[in-house]
């Protein structure tokens, strides 16, 4: 087992030789753009090591990791026209560099491009590949739109709201782990149980990316801190916030997310101080640690050494204790 640093490494050498500019180049250079942006390679890096894990060779992995990767881009640009975000890793978001046509085809591209990745692989291992690609995919498509919907929605439930990030983030990491597992012909067990400390592990990671949104530095978070708040997303802090708020902070929060006079810096000033005045700050942070809990729980079922197992283990503590 490599480190994770020696994983990124190859991951980023990898990804550099399959991105290239070629014509036309207002289709390409977008993409060439918004793959080298950086980010944590997080779920490329977590096939590779899956791979691994199960006795494969991670370099066979190579291909299905740069898919994950591909595919989680193409999101982020479409995700950035629809939330007309203006930043990404702290630099300009494609639409915004471009246009929004640009943006909306080279993200297609991109969503080609992930599936021809998996044509390097023999007829079964693609097979397998490419249906949880399919699946996952529509589920993240799926995440999105419910996303949409309750930026609209005055009812929006606890249970609702983890369905939706659920779908939208976290069944990609339980993907990402999965397609290291079939590249590696990891047992039908396997395969499910790393699946399902993926996607546990996913949602820790999004509920910590919805709680530094609001209380995160923007130097290092990279994108717009304030960002859910502005565009009125019913976040997970939001909704703690509703449910332990006295009426008048209730009162004033719907108030805040529904009106379009309020200075934006003051709107995000007054929101934060109510999610740490309500116990939403803290309830968010509890749930981070209880999603990640969950994931652990599933490692001592695996058939994998108790190496890997504390592998995974000190992975998933470091993702949590993230200040990005």
């Amino acid at each position: 087992m490599q480190s994770i640093e020696k994983y990124q490494k190859a991951f980023i050498s990898y990804l550099e030789n399959y991105v290239s500019l070629k014509e036309p180049n207002n289709l390409y250079e977008p993409i060439h753009y918004i793959l080298g942006l950086g980010g944590k390679r997080l779920r490329p890096v977590l096939t590779l090591i899956t791979t691994d894990i199960f006795d494969g060779d991670y370099k066979q992995a190579l291909d299905a990791a740069l898919s994950v990767e591909v595919f989680h881009n193409f999101s982020l640009i479409h995700d950035d026209i629809m939330d007309d975000a203006p930043l990404r890793r702290g630099k300009l978001t494609v639409h915004e560099k471009w246009d929004i046509n640009t943006g909306i085809l080279s993200g297609d591209a991109m969503l080609i491009m992930a599936y021809q990745l998996f044509e390097s692989y023999n007829p079964n291992t693609f097979q397998s590949l490419a249906k949880l690609f399919s699946k996952t995919a529509i589920q993240v498509c799926e995440g999105q739109q419910y996303d949409i919907d309750f930026e609209t929605r005055d009812d929006v439930t606890i249970p609702e709201y983890l369905k939706m990030i659920e779908y939208k983030t976290a069944v990609l990491v339980g993907a990402a782990m999965k397609m290291g597992a079939i590249v590696a012909s990891a047992s039908e067990r396997n395969q499910d149980g790393i699946y399902e400390y993926g996607k546990n592990l996913g949602t820790a990671f999004q509920l910590k990316d919805d709680y530094l949104d609001a209380f995160g530095d923007q130097k290092s978070f990279g994108k717009q801190v304030g960002g859910d708040i502005i565009e009125n997303k019913k976040t997970y802090l939001f909704l703690k916030a509703q449910e332990f708020s006295e009426a008048s902070d209730s009162q004033l929060l719907n108030d805040l997310y529904s009106s379009q006079l309020i200075d934006v810096s003051d709107k995000v000033e007054t929101v934060k101080t109510i999610f740490q005045r309500s116990g939403a700050a803290d309830a968010t942070k509890q749930a981070i640690s209880d999603f990640t809990g969950k994931a652990f729980s599933i490692l001592k079922d695996l058939q994998i050494s108790e190496d890997n197992k504390l592998l995974l283990k000190q992975f998933g503590e470091q993702l949590m204790n993230r200040a990005v």
